[in-house]
């Protein structure tokens, strides 16, 4: 876990540097971080991701593309051909399986900086919470699906301004690297929704309802998907997800709502950032009951990532000092429980060694 304490500290220490040095805005409330230590940063995240040649199921996606041929006559068009492609472009550059590690941890840390960049009020807690929360990990385990949801996110500009047309056009793009990217097309049109509304309420009870009658709702769906790709997560049976989870995820949303009236004044466009985190909230619910709902959660869980930057605003002036304190501290016991004790997680590579 060396490597990765290393990372934490220069990716939050030159990120606290961009927003230190950084442009407010006209209206006060949205600061543009400084590019230089902003680069640095996301420059370690892309160098400690790029470089590994473990965790998760790196080793098979490099094995794969190490024994594999990619050639436009052997791609099936009906599956996730979109990735086929991909490394069909990079063998052309090498076929050294390294670099579809390293452009694969580029392409995903460069689309979700750069969102950060863009969208949070404090650039170096969305950052910290992205490697402590543990997405910055998952983008390394589930590399095909991660890149398609860092593609979809790259796209929240066109949620913002309500381009569904653009949005849409993304989403199929990512779809050929990982259909599931298909669900967020209905979502597009929810999230538009203002926050807080008669839609909300019914995705929290309808939720619920499914923990509830789990049995039910899971045979029904793994049979629409049983003569799918996905037909083999009906046997998949590793129990659900830790009820802590829940609470992480919730914690930001139950605050936004509260402060809701002041986040609104703040960050004007915040409804579809609440309602994504809501949706993520509602797959992390039904999560506990089987974790391969989580999976869905790579979608949505990023945007509480720029959540979580600005409930911190919502308290007092006097108060914010603290709740950022508590952040970093508790953020931090998690990583350190989760990722270093609770799964041991060793960092291997031929390039780095600490």
């Amino acid at each position: 876990m060396t490597i990765f304490y290393f990372n934490l500290v220069v990716v939050y220490v030159f990120s606290l540097c961009a927003r230190y040095f950084s442009k407010v805005t006209s209206n006060f409330s949205v600061v543009a971080p400084n590019k230089i230590p902003a680069t640095i940063a996301l420059t370690s995240l892309v160098v400690i991701a790029g470089l590994r040649n473990n965790i998760g199921d790196t080793f098979f996606y490099m094995h794969s593309y190490k024994l594999k041929h990619f050639t436009l006559g052997d791609i099936d068009f009906s599956g996730d051909f979109g990735f086929d492609l991909y490394q069909m472009i990079l063998q052309r550059i090498s076929r050294d399986p390294q670099i579809l590690v390293l452009i694969t941890a580029l392409i995903t840390n460069v689309l979700i900086v750069v969102v950060l960049y863009r969208y949070s009020r404090l650039f170096e807690i969305s950052l910290f919470v992205y490697i402590t929360a543990g997405s910055y990990l998952v983008s390394m385990n589930g590399i095909r699906q991660f890149l398609a949801a860092s593609i979809i996110f790259g796209a929240t500009k066109y949620i913002m301004n309500g381009d569904w047309k653009k949005y849409i056009f993304i989403i199929l793009i990512a779809s050929t690297i990982h259909k599931s990217a298909l669900v967020l097309i209905p979502i597009y049109f929810i999230v538009r929704s203002p926050a807080w509304s008669k839609i909300t309420l019914l995705l929290i009870l309808g939720s619920i309802f499914i923990v509830f009658g789990f049995n039910q709702f899971s045979s029904v769906l793994f049979s629409a998907i049983e003569d799918t790709q996905y037909g083999h997560y009906s046997n998949f049976q590793e129990g659900g997800a830790n009820i802590l989870r829940v609470i992480i995820t919730a914690v930001p949303i139950v605050i936004a709502y509260i402060g809701r009236e002041k986040l609104k004044l703040i960050f004007p466009k915040s409804d579809y950032i609440v309602n994504m985190s809501i949706i993520s909230l509602v797959f992390m619910l039904i999560s506990t009951q089987n974790w391969i709902f989580a999976r869905f959660d790579i979608y949505f869980g990023l945007y509480n990532l720029i959540l979580i930057s600005w409930v911190v605003k919502l308290f007092s002036i006097k108060d914010q000092k603290l709740i950022y304190l508590s952040i970093l501290v508790c953020y931090f016991i998690l990583y350190i429980f989760e990722q270093s004790i609770g799964m041991g997680i060793i960092y291997k590579s031929v390039y780095i060694n600490l």
